[in-house]
């Protein structure tokens, strides 16, 4: 090839020089918790256990306006009716309509969770960071802390707390918080502990970045993804043990409409009217069982080894 021709090729090259045409909607696609979002949408579980969750917060929240009756109006005359027009899943020994109180208990159970996990994910995370990020004594102090509360059995150390405390709904919410502190704490913990040696943290030190800022910009978003999970299914965890601390008659206190309380009234009644157990009952199980199913899908859809 002449020089001229060499000259000429080049000119043209530089004349239609490559487009790259960068699509937002494509790069944002990329993200991972866009990525994360459209896998979770695709989840049969996920999809089951969201429509379960909101039926029973959109059941608490219009309870008011969808039930004829309060939920401590008795009716002595109608006592232990079975499940008919007037009362459509029947009445309890005293004459509460079950549905009713079944409404207003699905506000206590769903706040219950949601603040005793809140809670428990707040203080829980920001000890394990602290212990994982900084090591060495204070890891040592937190982890002995975190051994010590996971030692004793759940259900029996929230007992223990709220037999301090004294039985009431706001206790047996700051008992069961207590009890997933740990949890949550050696989750970060762990999670942390294999960030810190990760490169980019390394070369963040060597910037001199102060610890805040690496901890809030570096180690806490990469933690979101393990923490989001767990947070999900303790929420089914927090309101099967706010229904045990009920049953026992250590959480609300009548006559709040609790779903453990309402079975703790019926269970002498369990042949003479079963339906007094059996709606409460079944409440706590699709309750949980809906979160579990979030929590489920949202594992899969965060965890790049779960993705096809």
């Amino acid at each position: 090839m002449s020089t001229e021709e060499k000259k000429q090729q080049s000119e043209e090259i530089d004349s239609n020089p490559v487009q790259f045409h960068e699509d937002p909607e494509e790069i944002q696609a990329i993200s991972p918790w866009r990525d994360a979002f459209r896998q979770l949408r695709k989840s049969p579980l996920a999809i089951t256990g969201t429509v379960i969750i909101l039926f029973f917060l959109i059941l608490g929240i219009i309870a008011p306006f969808i039930t004829g009756y309060g939920y401590d109006e008795q009716f002595l005359k109608d006592r232990l009716t079975p499940p008919n027009s007037d009362y459509w899943l029947g009445t309890d020994d005293v004459g509460r309509d079950i549905f009713t109180r079944i409404a207003y208990g699905a506000r206590i159970s769903l706040a219950v969770g949601f603040f005793a996990i809140v809670g428990a994910l707040i203080f829980g995370t920001f000890l394990g960071i602290v212990s994982g990020y900084f090591g060495k004594w204070i890891d040592m102090l937190i982890s002995r802390i975190f051994d010590i509360l996971l030692a004793f059995p759940s259900i029996l150390l929230a007992i223990a707390v709220v037999a301090i405390l004294g039985p009431s709904l706001q206790n047996a919410l700051i008992a069961i918080a207590i009890i997933n502190i740990p949890i949550f704490g050696r989750l970060v913990r762990s999670k942390v502990i294999s960030l810190r040696e990760e490169e980019y943290i390394l070369a963040a030190k060597a910037q001199g970045l102060k610890n805040g800022r690496i901890i809030f910009n570096h180690i806490l978003p990469n933690s979101l993804a393990p923490i989001i999970v767990q947070a999900t299914l303790g929420f089914g965890t927090a309101i099967l043990e706010a229904a045990a601390l009920g049953f026992l008659g250590l959480g609300a206190q009548p006559p709040n409409p609790e779903w453990g309380k309402m079975l703790a009234d019926s269970r002498d009644f369990i042949q003479l009217a079963p339906w007094t157990l059996i709606f409460p009952g079944i409440s706590i199980m699709l309750v949980v069982l809906g979160f579990n199913l979030i929590g489920d899908g949202l594992r899969d859809a965060l965890d790049p080894k779960m993705k096809n």
